[in-house]
């Protein structure tokens, strides 16, 4: 697929959901303004077409409302402000696009992230979770520097802090665990079917937890946080759980309350952003970043 389509329907996915209720002479005024349009409007059966191909790319139903001006609309919306699948896809593939667009004129003045090795191995993983079979993983454990090659079933995917994580369950450990890609030396498909379980939900496994650690012997609970110096932005405008709200705002501090497991990768973030941010509760919580905290004072005042 050309570079041109895809910047086609990634355009007609954002005008429809920015506009809510558009009809499709309105959707024409404002295709005839971009560069891409070359002047010419979208002729019908070429509009219909599109919408065809945005909903088995993205899976984003745009639907006609037949009554008034017959207007279109995108049927399953909160699929995208949930900022789930769809709405990361639309965004990557956008970004992606208008990146490729400058990249001659400005590829000197976009710096992005560097991402860890590993990627290579999505196609075949990703693969294997659609068939629901079994690959073989060559891994290094950076705890005890070694590599081993096992076979396991990938569950699920997961993106975070620019690196991709996959959930599997490990037969000989009878758990579910995590692997990082970056860790990941080689993968070789098998012909092992397996049967995912049929109450495992994805986003529910995670749903609780900041990243990727997750702790099944955790109870969600309340935990408050008290932002200052400028950092309650911040905290605002990227919460670090969808549980977030702000119960409280002044000029020197705001309050945070969430609900969720406050695991490793959570105390982590913490960390990172002290000490602007300070944990009221729960008091375990307080007191671990507490002795945390004293640990690296010691390692400085030395």
């Amino acid at each position: 697929m050309s570079k041109n389509l895809l910047n086609k329907y990634v355009w007609l996915v954002n005008t429809i959901y920015n506009a809510k209720r558009i009809p499709f002479k309105e959707i024409n005024k404002k295709w005839v303004e971009e560069d891409m349009s070359e002047g010419g409007e979208i002729p019908e059966r070429t509009f219909h077409k599109w919408r065809h191909v945005i909903e088995d790319m993205f899976g984003i139903n745009i639907e006609c409302e037949n009554r008034g001006n017959y207007s279109y609309y995108i049927e399953n919306e909160d699929d995208i402000t949930s900022g789930g699948f769809r709405n990361w896809l639309l965004k990557t593939v956008s970004v992606s696009n208008l990146l490729l667009e400058n990249q001659k004129k400005l590829k000197n003045r976009i710096l992005l992230e560097e991402i860890p090795s590993g990627q290579e191995f999505l196609p075949t993983i990703l693969n294997a979770m659609k068939k629901n079979t079994e690959v073989k993983i060559t891994y290094q454990n950076f705890q005890r520097n070694d590599e081993t090659t096992f076979p396991i079933q990938p569950y699920c995917v997961k993106l975070f802090k620019q690196r991709w994580y996959l959930l599997a369950y490990n037969s000989y450990f009878d758990d579910t665990r995590i692997y990082a890609f970056d860790r990941i030396h080689d993968v070789q498909p098998t012909k092992e079917t397996f049967r995912i379980p049929k109450d495992f939900d994805a986003t529910e496994y995670f749903e609780n937890f900041y990243g990727i650690c997750v702790n099944d012997d955790m109870e969600p609970e309340i935990v408050r946080l008290k932002v200052s110096g400028g950092q309650e932005n911040y905290v605002r405008s990227l919460p670090l759980h969808k549980s977030q709200k702000e119960i409280e705002r002044n000029e020197d501090y705001s309050i945070f309350e969430l609900r969720m497991c406050p695991e490793f990768d959570f105390q982590q973030e913490i960390l990172s952003q002290t000490p602007d941010v300070e944990v009221l509760e729960p008091a375990w919580l307080r007191d671990e970043i507490a002795r945390k905290v004293n640990i690296l004072w010691n390692k400085y005042n030395k």
